[in-house]
């Protein structure tokens, strides 16, 4: 049976990826974290290490107490709106490299990923493909990631690696950070509050977060190497997804459009070409935009209405 290290199992994409691993049983899935104890919501066919990533000497204890012939690398500084500019980027591309090295040293296979849509060059049409659209990352986050993946794949051909680098566009669901978008909306309009908004006629791809999970676990177990994109391939405009969930609640009144101003230098479309994921991956997305909605509004309806010491919501 492969064995496969998952980083990030506790963060909004890396827990997702547990329970397609689990359900492929081909897997002997080990995650890793800071944590002290496991979530409550863990399960016991996974096996949960304690390790700082940042420190040298725990992670290479970790891969000698694991020796994983998979690396599933989501683990990555994600504070919503920090991220972008944060020096933090930095020191996780110092850990990665570190990582990456472990792991070859103790007889490592294949390793996985997680980059950016904010890799692409956001001035063109909006149409983002692996192999045509520049390179060209605006923000300190995109640029580490980028300059990641180059180094990933210089390192693979190296030590004779297999290696995969997965683009994640725009998610959404269960976990999600109460500040971003969609989370945002589901729980003003479950308050009753209004729900401020910009314009809303960006035009972005939105894939329901457990199924970006298991996008990545199905490019883990294929042999595709390079960039591929993690999105649905479909561009929707903000406003509509929005008036989706002030439809599905019943509260399009409380939907403010064009209350705050659009971010400085926001492309109007991004959405990915998912042709190599579709084609060489062999994977398609379980959910459409409405019923991942709707089981987004369920689990923050659960959340919201929950005691607290019964609330799982994510790092």
């Amino acid at each position: 049976m492969k064995r496969v290290l998952l980083t990030g199992a506790t963060g909004f994409i890396g827990r997702q990826c547990i329970a397609p691993l689990l359900a492929a049983n081909e897997w002997e899935v080990h995650v890793v974290s800071t944590r002290r104890a496991p979530p409550e919501d863990a399960t016991a066919d996974v096996r949960w290490h304690t390790a700082d990533l940042m420190d040298g000497v725990q992670m290479r204890r970790l891969m000698s107490e694991v020796e994983p012939t998979h690396l599933l690398h989501m683990a990555w500084y994600a504070v919503p709106g920090a991220y972008w500019t944060s020096l933090e980027n930095f020191r996780w591309v110092r850990a990665s490299l570190d990582l990456f090295e472990a792991f070859a040293e103790h007889g490592g296979q294949r390793i996985v990923c997680a980059g950016t849509c904010a890799e692409y060059d956001w001035t063109g049409d909006g149409l983002c493909s692996e192999s045509s659209t520049p390179l060209a990352p605006a923000t300190l986050y995109g640029a580490s990631k980028h300059a990641l993946r180059v180094m990933l794949e210089a390192f693979a051909r190296q030590k004779n690696l297999s290696a995969a680098w997965g683009r994640i566009f725009f998610a959404y669901g269960a976990h999600e950070h109460p500040q971003r978008l969609v989370a945002s909306v589901i729980r003003s309009l479950l308050q009753g509050s209004p729900a401020p908004c910009s314009h809303g006629d960006q035009i972005r791809d939105f894939l329901h977060v457990a199924d970006v999970g298991a996008a990545f676990v199905a490019l883990l177990a294929s042999d595709v190497e390079g960039a591929v994109n993690i999105a649905s391939g479909d561009g929707v405009a903000l406003k509509d997804v929005i008036l989706k969930i002030a439809d599905r609640l019943n509260r399009r009144e409380l939907i403010e459009l064009g209350a705050r101003p659009a971010p400085a230098g926001e492309p109007p479309r991004l959405v990915a070409d998912v042709t190599r994921l579709r084609r060489e991956v062999g994977w398609s997305p379980e959910r459409d935009l409405h019923r991942g909605l709707e089981e987004t509004i369920v689990w923050w309806r659960h959340e919201m209405e929950a005691p607290r010491s019964e609330k799982v919501t994510g790092e």
